[in-house]
């Protein structure tokens, strides 16, 4: 048998122990993802987590502390952020049924700092008192996680990510959002996790370095890395809410435009919660990499006839989402290599 690099992609990625006999991952159980559809953004949010309270309840109560990670892949533009009344329904949720510290931890590509004083999320804590919530820098506070990742050049690489989103004190929530991708077709949960977990370093603090660097350098590779920090993180994973109240189309993480979708998505599964999301947006499962590889080696559940529904029927909140503009070369990723010689020795 020749080992083809994708080959050797495939087996890099079983943890641990090589998997039994190099199989596929046991088939996994079935998951429950809600959606509600309304028209209040922070309503929805804590209307999608309620739905699906008997499975986050006893995870919850066993935490120390809740993180929270929004997406600030923008500190300027609001529609390719976290919006401040998404983290508001969380809070809202939480309120009744956990008594402590929340923190609502992100490493923005940018400043975090910014980006929490720009989206008004300095009123948070006043509002939710009872809740003890703190606004964190993770790239500021710089405590890491290293994990090995891969480069353009399929060399491994180390990448230091924020160890909040992997502390098993913590409760993680993901507060993510429906947008398209430059790169890889769709952000939702698992993106938003994956490619916001690597730190860069803190304003002023020199030499200057940046490990999100390390994730994004190719399109088979920034799969492939997302899958692999998605591998890393699972364990530490609570639950994900999906804001689609307004996503994005077009030219997303930044620069679309917005889609009035008015729903909520939730679900402890992160990888559920992304399949669902795609339906929502009208998007073929089979164009994200990332997101099959997943599913592939039991990160998390797929395959939408084993995911139970709670909430509003997907025909009825399904939209199509324009895509970006270089959807062509995206899907280049699921060809063959071939710039180096077939067959070696």
């Amino acid at each position: 048998m020749r080992f083809t690099r994708r080959t050797m992609l495939q087996l890099t990625a079983f943890s641990p122990a090589l998997r039994p006999l190099l199989g596929q991952a046991p088939p996994l159980a079935r998951s429950t993802v809600a959606v509600v559809q309304g028209n209040d953004r922070r309503k929805n949010i804590a209307a999608a987590l309620e739905a699906i309270d008997d499975q986050i309840g006893p995870a919850l109560r066993a935490k120390k502390y809740v993180v929270i990670k929004p997406n600030f892949v923008s500190t300027t533009n609001q529609l390719a952020a976290t919006h401040a009344n998404a983290i508001h329904g969380i809070l809202d949720y939480l309120e009744p049924r956990f008594k402590g510290r929340v923190m609502v931890a992100e490493a923005s590509a940018g400043d975090t700092m910014q980006a929490f004083e720009e989206f008004r999320y300095g009123q948070i804590a006043s509002e939710h008192k009872p809740l003890k919530v703190d606004l964190v820098d993770l790239n500021r506070e710089a405590r890491y996680v290293t994990v090995p990742l891969i480069d353009y050049d399929l060399h491994a690489k180390p990448a230091r990510l924020g160890a909040r989103l992997m502390d098993p004190d913590a409760f993680v929530i993901c507060a993510a959002l429906l947008k398209t991708h430059n790169t890889v077709v769709a952000t939702l949960s698992v993106k938003n996790m994956a490619l916001g977990a690597p730190l860069h370093s803190a304003p002023g603090v020199t030499p200057a370095w940046n490990d999100k660097r390390v994730t994004h350098n190719g399109l088979r590779q920034t799969h492939y890395n997302i899958f692999l920090t998605a591998q890393a993180m699972k364990p530490f994973w609570g639950a994900t809410v999906i804001d689609g109240y307004e996503g994005m189309e077009g030219n997303g993480p930044a620069s679309g435009t917005p889609v009035a979708s008015r729903v909520a998505i939730a679900s402890r599964d992160y990888i559920a919660a992304d399949r669902v999301g795609l339906e929502v947006m009208g998007i073929n499962p089979k164009w994200l990499g990332y997101l099959n590889f997943c599913g592939d080696f039991g990160i998390g559940q797929y395959d939408l006839s084993k995911i139970d529904i709670r909430g509003a029927k997907l025909e009825a909140v399904r939209k199509k989402y324009r895509l970006h503009t270089d959807m062509e070369r995206e899907l280049e990723w699921m060809g063959p290599m071939e710039e180096l010689p077939r067959v070696v020795g």
